[in-house]
C-alpha cells in the first residue's frame, strides 16, 4: 500500500516572458540545491521546454512535482508524502513567497 500523499498546487503570477521566467526558475533551483544540499539526499529535475518534472529525497521521504511556465503564471504542483503533509500549508506559503520574489519584474 502506498502512503498517503498531499498535493500542493500554486499559481504564481508573473509579467516576464516565458523564457525569462524559465531562466529565473532554473537559476533559483540551482541556488536552492546549494543552500539545502545538506538536507537533500537527492534532487533530480528534467526540463522539457517550459515544463519541469522533479524528484527530491529528504529525510528518507520522496517528494515529486511539476512546474509549467505559462504566459502570465508559473504553475507548481508538489506531491508531499504523509510525513510532510502536516506541513503542507506552511510549505505552500513559503513556495508562494519564494516564487513571487524570484519572478518579480526588475
Amino acid at each position: 500500500m502506498n502512503p498517503p500523499i498531499k498535493s500542493i498546487k500554486i499559481a504564481i503570477p508573473h509579467r516576464l516572458s516565458r523564457q525569462e521566467a524559465t531562466q529565473r526558475l532554473q537559476s533559483g533551483l540551482a541556488e536552492f540545491r546549494k543552500q539545502y544540499a545538506s538536507n537533500l539526499a537527492q534532487m533530480e529535475d528534467r526540463w522539457t521546454g517550459e515544463h519541469m518534472d522533479f524528484k527530491a529525497t529528504a529525510f528518507g521521504q520522496s517528494i515529486t512535482g511539476r512546474i509549467d511556465v505559462r504566459d502570465s503564471s508559473v504553475d507548481l504542483e508538489v506531491d508531499l508524502p504523509w510525513l510532510f503533509a502536516v506541513l503542507a500549508e506552511k510549505v505552500k506559503g513559503q513556495l508562494q513567497q519564494a516564487g513571487q520574489k524570484l519572478l518579480e519584474k526588475k
